[in-house]
């Protein structure tokens, strides 16, 4: 979709915008999700004021630590978000993470890479903490906090003790059950001194923009989770 397409339906929807283009250095295949931030602030600057914002979406792997840190020197993002894309060199969107794989496995692999790579860059935001589920081969592919507790609390422990926010990420929210699967994760992220959320629509196309907020807004209601955007990173609410 097109910035000024993004944009009109935000404002059809009376929201803001956020544009977290991708950047994941070193991520393996043929695609490529790199850019050149000064370049694309040259291009989208115009855009930008009270309604419209530029952000960064970075894939966190070791390998791609310091090739993040001089990216976000470069330019002056609003936000930017920190995301697990790529486990032991697989980008997992794809089968071949979960090839020969059950279920805990894959799943505890996922974790395992989100702990030791949410304390090397100094991001805001950490994205999706669900997303290894979207593309899961699994018969049940939710996310079970019962199963995954100990992994996932220290991931929220970590979050909190470094004072970045947790995403509420509304891809997957039409479901009712994914939000009887998030409940326990963002209950505990609240027990343990979390106090912020922002809620992201991850919108690829420009049906997306902001789909299932109304639900992600009473989601935090429910847990008196204050939802925050961000500008010049730091914290509006």
């Amino acid at each position: 979709m097109t910035a000024e397409d993004a944009i009109k339906k935000a404002e059809s929807l009376n929201l803001g915008i956020i544009f977290t283009e991708h950047f994941d250095f070193d991520i393996p295949g043929e695609l490529d999700f790199s850019f050149n931030p000064k370049e694309y602030f040259s291009e989208y600057e115009k855009f930008r004021g009270e309604k419209v914002r530029l952000g960064v979406e970075i894939g966190l792997q070791k390998s791609a630590v310091e090739a993040n840190k001089n990216f976000l020197a470069q330019a002056d993002f609003d936000m930017v978000i920190g995301s697990i894309h790529v486990v032991d060199n697989f980008d997992i969107y794809f089968p071949e993470f979960f090839a020969g794989k059950n279920k805990i496995t894959a799943y505890k692999e996922y974790f395992a890479a989100m702990i030791e790579n949410i304390s090397e860059v100094d991001f805001d935001i950490l994205g999706h903490i669900d997303y290894i589920c979207r593309n899961a081969p699994y018969e049940n592919n939710s996310l079970e906090y019962e199963i995954f507790q100990t992994e996932i609390d220290e991931v929220l422990k970590i979050l909190i003790e470094r004072e970045k926010v947790l995403e509420l990420n509304t891809r997957r929210l039409e479901k009712k059950s994914v939000l009887y699967e998030l409940l326990p994760i963002y209950k505990k992220y609240k027990e343990l001194g979390g106090k912020f959320i922002t809620i992201g629509s991850d919108a690829h196309k420009v049906e997306t923009v902001g789909a299932n907020f109304k639900i992600a807004l009473n989601f935090a209601e429910e847990l008196n989770l204050i939802p925050v955007t961000f500008s010049n990173r730091k914290i509006l609410y």
